[in-house]
């Protein structure tokens, strides 16, 4: 009875025991600041506070990014009510200064920086002064939150800013370990996570890592520039194809399920607006009915054009009605560029790659690809077997070129060269080729 009784108080203390164990959860910021990343940050808060996270730890090694992504992750962190802090691997350099700096607490290895914030466009260059104004006003109002110098974090942005016995004017700041730590903008150097979690005491939690699900993976996936613009290549090569040999259905497939993958995951990720995917459905209807209904090209085919190309930009841009106040040059570039590049995959598609289709096996057996040439006995003459040429009729309705015309009490269609003929009028047959008769009139 006192051995039950016994096992009975280490089953039940070790139950209280695991029910009061504390949690500390980890998520990653290894790679660019952009619209993945963003979204990455949101579903890893979400998990943490699903599981009842008593601390979340970053680990952080990045050279920066999108500043409006970064800004969306830094208005997350803050709102967060639970401690967060920041264990910098190596670099947390522009957006990912801002990021540090945003974090409850920061921890740095050895060798490490942080700083470096100057917002720049594609080439590398500074960009222009309202985004720095805009960058500048966010790194001294997020040190501000956390007790830290703003001042120092605006001179890690602009490097006009003059901070005594730290910077002189020219310098952009960027901190060592150690003078991150001298200047209060990291609370202590550890070789690793491992022995972060020892001193405090943290290797007595329980570790939750957060890992991406294997549908926010694919997502993930979607959202490369690299993989939108071969979606675009997709797209336009999709309807081109289908547009060249109407009745097939696969190209216009194709197209349609890579607009479906171009479009989700840009939605799911908050930057698809839905006036944006509106805009781009009005483009294409517009361009359907230019080709299908509208004869020539005129102002339905130019705006859809516009409509539809303009949107697959603006998908890729986290811009506000057309407020590009605060996205970089870097970005739109970007997407110009993937925009560009997919159209040129999808033309060379067309030239180089038409050919190859349309002599494929494959293709072959989708679509007839046979010619039937007058040397392997095929003719389009109804009437070689009758010999008509030569013979006299006469015109059984109006001929304005083309009608019917009587010979021998039978009717044929008919034409004539431009001219008009009566009815009753004398014809004769000038030429049987075809499925109608060549005539003129016989005076």
């Amino acid at each position: 009875m006192k051995t039950i009784l016994f096992f009975s108080l280490i089953f039940l203390s070790g139950t209280l025991i695991a029910q009061e164990q504390k949690k500390v959860f980890i998520m990653e910021i290894k790679a660019e600041i952009d619209p993945r990343m963003n979204r990455y940050v949101k579903l890893a808060l979400e998990k943490a506070e699903d599981e009842q996270a008593d601390l979340i730890l970053i680990e952080m090694d990045t050279y920066g990014g999108a500043v409006a992504d970064a800004k969306d992750i830094v208005e997350a962190l803050l709102d967060y009510p639970k401690p967060i802090w920041v264990f910098i691997d190596k670099d947390a350099a522009s957006a990912g200064a801002l990021i540090s700096i945003a974090c409850d607490s920061i921890y740095m290895s050895p060798g490490s920086s942080i700083g470096a914030a100057t917002v720049v466009v594609g080439d590398g260059t500074a960009a222009p002064d309202k985004y720095q104004s805009y960058m500048r006003s966010t790194m001294r109002s997020t040190a501000e939150v956390n007790g830290r110098n703003p001042l120092i974090a605006e001179g890690m942005v602009d490097q006009n800013i003059e901070v005594p016995g730290i910077s002189e004017k020219g310098q952009v700041i960027t901190f060592s370990t150690s003078e991150a730590i001298k200047n209060g903008f990291c609370e202590g150097e550890f070789k690793s996570r491992e022995e972060l979690f020892s001193h405090y005491g943290l290797d007595k939690y329980q570790v939750i890592e957060f890992k991406l699900s294997s549908s926010e993976r694919i997502i993930a996936f979607f959202l490369n520039p690299f993989i939108s613009g071969i979606l675009i290549l997709i797209i336009i090569g999709g309807i081109y194809f289908e547009l060249q040999t109407p009745g097939i259905g696969f190209p216009l497939a194709a197209a349609g399920i890579a607009l479906v993958l171009y479009l989700v995951p840009y939605y799911l990720n908050g930057l698809a607006e839905s006036w944006e995917i509106i805009a781009l459905v009005v483009g294409i209807i517009l361009i359907g009915v230019e080709i299908f209904v509208i004869p020539g090209f005129g102002f339905a085919g130019i705006s859809g054009i516009v409509l539809f190309f303009g949107s697959l930009i603006l998908i890729m841009l986290n811009n506000d009605t057309f407020d590009f106040s605060m996205v970089p040059w870097s970005e739109i570039t970007k997407a110009t560029a993937t925009l560009i590049g997919g159209m040129s995959g999808a033309f060379l598609l067309m030239f180089f790659g038409g050919v190859r289709l349309s002599n494929s096996k494959a293709f072959s057996k989708i679509a007839l690809v046979n010619t039937l040439q007058k040397e392997d006995g095929y003719t389009s003459n109804f009437y070689a077997e009758k010999q008509l040429v030569g013979k006299i009729g006469i015109a059984y309705s109006v001929l304005r070129p083309s009608g019917k015309v009587e010979i021998d009490h039978e009717i044929y269609d008919a034409y004539t060269s431009g001219g008009f003929i009566e009815q009753g009028q004398e014809i004769v047959v000038v030429s049987d080729g075809g499925t109608s008769l060549k005539v003129k009139p016989k005076s």
